[in-house]
């Protein structure tokens, strides 16, 4: 047997020691595991902190409306008297939580409580608002709707789990809340 002969044989057998050696150890399956179930964990952990950051901000959104429409309902208006008092009540209310001048809201009258139409604020095709901000002042013994919406980012984008998301890839919040003015005095 010729030396090359010998060397191939002895590297045959090294890798054939090598290979059987891997196959019967087990101090590395647990991080094949992790490796494997790991992404998939955290993707899931990272969608319901996401979801949860969400419902959150959705509740504080829509806790701003109300409080803040008491206002309206109540006619003090030395505090709304415009959009931009309005917001700045709504604002105040939002902990910190939202980028103010990208809230869309609209305060307008309606005939009574059954027969309002809401309008749709995003194009569904691009995400683009459709809508502007709008304020009507209120009167006595009037029925208001006050509709406010918010593009709230997401950062897990999972197939399948994009409940809720707008065309641009973020998420609508909603709020609407109708009331009837008390019969204050202007």
């Amino acid at each position: 047997m010729g030396t090359t002969a010998k060397k191939v044989l002895s590297e045959t057998w090294l890798v054939r020691g090598l290979a059987q050696r891997f196959v019967r150890c087990n101090r590395g399956v647990t991080a094949v595991e992790f490796a494997v179930v790991g992404p998939v964990f955290f993707a899931f952990i990272g969608a319901t902190l996401e979801t949860a950051l969400a419902f959150f901000a959705g509740y504080a959104l829509d806790t701003a409306i109300i409080d803040s429409s008491r206002l309206i309902r109540t006619g003090q208006s030395a505090y709304i008297s415009s959009e931009a008092n309005y917001r700045e009540a709504v604002c105040s209310r939002l902990y910190g939580l939202f980028d103010c001048d990208q809230i869309r809201m609209s305060v307008r009258a309606i005939d009574d409580f059954g027969s309002f139409s809401m309008t749709d604020p995003i194009d569904p095709d691009s995400g683009d608002w459709t809508m502007e901000d709008s304020f009507a002042s209120a009167e006595p013994l009037q029925t208001m709707m006050v509709e406010a919406y918010y593009k709230w980012p997401t950062f897990f984008n999972i197939p399948g789990l994009n409940a809720g998301q707008t065309a641009d890839g973020k998420r609508l919040l909603a709020t609407t809340h109708v009331i009837r003015t008390e019969p204050f005095t202007l």
